[in-house]
């Protein structure tokens, strides 16, 4: 029988602060996190979501981790996956970066966690349209 990974990021012991026990992080909490910091960043239009977050939006409840995907690898690194559309005119290299910035320090000040992989998937470029048009 395989043997299973552990599901969770262990948070570290701050520096200078006693150890009273083993702090755990679930793997949807990082992607919470790491899709608020996305879609924050400008030039980012919208994260890509399947069909269930869709169905959840349309009833009014906001879904902040669709499009963000948090592994942990064999090794133990975090491995994060966004995917995303850009914002017509804006630099997709610039924006890439903005979002592995915004969620390695996000992810780093809320749990003291550090990611080794911050993959960003650009899936779309969304252009302009005006109601006119429509």
């Amino acid at each position: 029988m395989a043997e299973k990974v552990a599901k969770t990021f262990v948070q570290p012991t701050p520096s200078g602060k006693e150890e009273l026990g083993q702090i755990e992080v679930a793997p949807e909490v990082i992607e919470v996190i790491a899709g608020i910091a996305t879609t924050e960043v400008e030039g980012v239009f919208a994260t890509r979501g399947n069909f269930a977050s869709g169905v959840a939006e349309r009833f009014g409840k906001k879904v902040h981790s669709k499009g963000v995907k948090a592994t942990l690898s064999d090794d133990g690194d975090i491995i994060i996956d966004v995917f995303c559309s850009v914002k017509y005119g804006f630099s997709i290299p610039k924006v890439a970066k903005d979002v592995q910035t915004a969620i390695r320090q996000a992810i780093y000040n809320m749990t003291s966690i550090d990611t080794n992989e911050v993959n960003v998937h650009i899936t779309a470029i969304q252009f302009e349209t005006s109601k006119d048009q429509e």
